[in-house]
């Protein structure tokens, strides 16, 4: 396991749901509530079978939480959270409590977030972190968060504000904004419908585009002055009544109306050029033949006069970084599903954000408006709450961003089940190859899967794709594969290929809890090694940062150091082990961020360089990546390839960089979207591109089976020239215990 956050976050606006009331919150604290579907009552979180109660392993009591990851679980980390208003007033917050851990090597976060180590005690050990209680802070989340593969249980914590149990803490007095005083629709929309005409279609995606453009335009709202969800669900039943385009856009006429008026603008809002990468997108409000003369020359109105204060009151940009965080945005999580009105929020929700806030909108690859028709009513119209959650697993897909999933919500994502059959599998030649066949004594390395319970795997394939968010083909078929056995317990059957022949298998599904497959294409065995006198090499599934120095002296006098990102990296390392592969300074780097001024505008930054340091590693840097490769295994790549004569080695990336920004959906469910543009200095691209290696080389089904790393093997040729025979590297390349 990588490191493990105890964490404890004083949230500056209503980011997650608000969940007990401090009077309320001892049995939950010390677990003793009890569980609900396997998972600790009234405890958030997720992603489904990676955090559970367990009434085994306990510190005091009944009950404690465990988090418990393998290489299949999805997401990068799995988490449980409480959130309480912060209603009480305060200087420091303590938040106390045990941990005990199996399999796991990282670090405990602490006040200032500085770490200690964390090692395996197979005991209970008390932890504790101290923050400041900021005054503009409305919500305290709370929780433990893990990362990697391993066990952590987490039992009798302690919440004080200056010292004393958070239950006595003093109230405080605050400002109240417009989303604490609004609470017409708490216990839901009041919208009910069966069904949905193509005129009634037509005129929500009309109200989906305006009251997004309201929301990020028009002072009134900008300024906090009305409940933009709240105001939805007023104006919804006006447009559903509408029998016509013209009607429709009447209606809306007067809801804006009742707005207020928009004042004519004295110091206007304007658009930088200079440094623009993408301009806003608002040509359809000049679009008369569809909005109507009136509505359009109302939007054009607000869009001359739109506040050029540079805050918004739904959005705000994530100091020193540039991703946008959605403040005020409720997760709703009591509500009761189905309800077409909220399930409608959610959708406009995150189509507006990805139309004014994702910096990668121009290489989704769909028309965003097609999009928008489409899933309306699919999500609306969805009977339950699996339903309402798989639908919009499918519509945030096709936003195309590895980053863009419904994470609160992988369980329905097909194929659904508890159990898997306890083996890895990878696509291989356009087949999904047993890479390990660890537990399933049945399979053998290199067994290409035919069918799947009867199911041709290209079949399975075409049904599945529309519900995986990814940025890439790659990485598309990274996480299929990886959830393709998944199932109900019991025996599976499967068609495999092996040697010429076709066999006919049947294995056990096992609970997913209980195998841990390794999940990254790296070498196993130790952090760093010599492959040889002149071959030096270093992963950073396991990497240390205070290392760095360390792995460089001890590669001094090779021919070569190859750093293999085939993997997340266990610590961010980019500038602690990149600025010692530079001999001066160099650029790796630039970003595009957005504009509250003009939303939907993002505009070139400043470009991120690594200075060097001592000590300095001469030789030839190769790096190896492949689809398990994401985020800031990307950015790493990006890095470490801007030293001198660097060589990349494998396969497409998955394809998603940048900042995350989480976006609260109704329901309790959450998804995010990259939240800042990551290019390189010369301003190519990485988002869906991922980092393309200079040298292409991708596992065979025959490699596999001889247990070779063909993608190791090619790297070490680039260091130790062609005259060396294979069957030294292939020695090389072989991984050690």
């Amino acid at each position: 396991m990588k490191p493990l956050l105890f964490a404890l976050l004083a949230c500056s606006a209503l980011l997650c749901q608000t969940g007990l009331r401090r009077s309320d919150l001892t049995p939950h604290l010390n677990f003793e509530a009890g569980a609900l579907q396997g998972a600790p009552l009234g405890w958030g979180g997720g992603p489904s079978g990676t955090i559970f109660a367990d009434d085994k392993i306990v510190h005091g009591g009944t009950w404690a939480a465990r988090l418990e990851r393998n290489a299949s679980s999805p997401n990068e980390f799995s988490t449980i959270t409480l959130a309480v208003p912060v209603d009480f007033a305060g200087g420091t917050i303590e938040f106390h409590g045990w941990l005990k851990t199996d399999a796991v090597g990282g670090s405990v976060a602490f006040d200032n977030m500085q770490s200690r180590g964390l090692k395996d005690t197979h005991d209970w050990s008390e932890y504790s972190i101290t923050l400041p209680l900021k005054s503009e802070a409305k919500t305290l989340v709370f929780g433990a968060l893990v990362s990697g593969t391993g066990k952590a249980w987490v039992d009798d914590l302690q919440l004080l504000v200056d010292g004393k149990p958070i239950q006595d803490a003093p109230l405080a007095k605050r400002v109240q904004t417009v989303v604490d005083k609004d609470h017409e629709f708490d216990r839901g929309s009041g919208i009910a419908f069966r069904e949905l005409s193509k005129a009634q279609v037509r005129n929500l995606a009309a109200l989906c585009r305006v009251w997004g453009f309201l929301k990020y335009h028009h002072p009134a709202v900008v300024a906090g002055e009305r409940h933009w969800d709240y105001e939805l669900f007023r104006e919804l039943p006006n447009v559903l009544a509408a029998t016509d385009r013209e009607s429709a856009n009447a209606a809306m006429r007067k809801w804006i109306e009742g707005l207020g008026p928009v004042k004519d603008c004295t110091a206007c809002a304007s658009l930088r050029k200079d440094d623009l990468y993408m301009a806003p997108d608002v040509s359809w409000i000049d679009d008369e033949g569809t909005l109507g003369a009136g509505l359009s020359h109302d939007l054009q109105r607000i869009f001359r006069n739109r506040p050029a204060g540079g805050t918004q009151f739904y959005v705000s940009l994530a100091p020193g970084v540039g991703n946008p965080v959605f403040k005020h945005e409720l997760s709703y999580a009591g509500i009761h599903l189905p309800d077409p009105g909220y399930q409608l929020l959610a959708l406009f929700r995150v189509w507006n954000i990805a139309r004014y806030w994702y910096p990668y909108r121009d290489v989704m690859g769909e028309k965003w408006d097609d999009v928008l028709a489409e899933s309306i009513p699919k999500v609306a119209l969805a009977a339950n709450g699996d339903d309402y959650q798989r639908e919009m697993v499918a519509f945030v897909a096709r936003i195309h961003d590895t980053h863009a999933n419904l994470w609160s919500s992988l369980g329905v994502r097909p194929p659904v089940g508890d159990c898997l059959i306890p083996a890895a599998v990878r696509w291989v030649e356009d087949s999904a190859v047993v890479g390990d066949a660890g537990e399933a004594k049945e399979l053998q390395r290199g067994d290409a899967i035919v069918d799947l319970d009867g199911a041709p795997v290209p079949e399975l394939v075409r049904r599945w794709s529309a519900y995986y968010a990814d940025s890439n083909d790659a990485a598309r078929m990274r996480d299929i594969t990886r959830a393709m056995t998944r199932g109900v317990c019991g025996p599976g059957s499967l068609r495999v290929r092996r040697d010429g022949k076709v066999l006919d298998l049947e294995v056990a599904r096992v609970k997913s809890a209980d195998w841990h497959p390794t999940g990254t294409h790296d070498s196993p065995g130790p952090t760093f090694r010599l492959l040889s006198k002149d071959v030096a090499y270093l992963k950073l599934s396991s990497v240390k940062a205070a290392d760095a120095a360390q792995y460089v002296e001890s590669a001094r006098g090779t021919k070569g150091l190859i750093i293999d990102i085939r993997n997340y990296p266990s610590e961010f390392v980019v500038f602690a082990l990149g600025s010692l592969l530079v001999d001066k300074a160099t650029e790796f780097a630039r970003f595009t961020v957005g504009d509250l001024v003009n939303p939907g505008a993002f505009h070139w930054g400043a470009t991120e360089s690594l200075a060097p340091h001592a000590p300095h590693y001469g030789g030839k840097v190769v790096i190896l990546v492949d689809a398990v490769s994401q985020s800031s295994a990307e950015y790493t790549a990006m890095a470490f390839r801007s030293a001198p004569g660097a060589v990349v080695v494998g396969s497409t990336t998955a394809g998603a960089d940048g900042n995350v920004s989480p976006i609260p959906l109704p329901g309790g469910f959450q998804t995010m979207v990259s939240g800042i543009g990551v290019f390189y200095p010369d301003k190519r691209p990485t988002q869906r591109v991922g980092i393309v290696p200079d040298i292409a080389v991708t596992p065979t089904i025959a490699g596999i089976r001889a247990g070779r790393d063909e993608v190791l093997e090619a790297a070490i040729r680039q260091i130790v020239g062609p005259e060396v025979p294979l069957d030294q590297i292939e020695s090389m390349a072989k991984p050690q215990p």
